[in-house]
């Protein structure tokens, strides 16, 4: 799950600040400093589900603001898949909405 939450927040940050004239976001930059891999184990170990959305909710939030907000067709479309990531409660029901959030944003790369 870690691997799939870092997914969702690096590709959350390359919709809001990777341009095509400069060099790509990667894993290990410093705007991924808090949406590395070992902040969400920290988080999966916990079992902390609120934490977690909070932090995918922070990238995300950022995509949605470079694609034009939930007023655009990109952005409803994330705007809904995030609100449904946004209301699983338990550690359990993450797996399927964290996915299919993960799958769009890198559809929409």
């Amino acid at each position: 799950m870690e691997s799939h939450l870092e997914t969702v927040a690096l590709y959350s940050l390359k919709l809001a600040y990777e341009t095509e004239d400069q060099s790509p976001i990667l894993r290990d930059d410093l705007v991924m400093g808090d949406y590395q891999r070992d902040v969400f184990e920290l988080l999966v170990r916990r079992g902390d589900v609120e934490g977690i959305q909070v932090k995918v909710g922070e990238c995300v939030g950022l995509a949605l603001d470079a694609v034009g907000g939930v007023e655009k067709p990109l952005g409803r479309e994330l705007g809904r898949l995030v609100g449904e990531f946004a209301e699983t409660q338990t550690m359990s029901q993450l797996d399927g909405p964290l996915i299919a959030l993960r799958d769009y944003l890198k559809d929409i790369q």
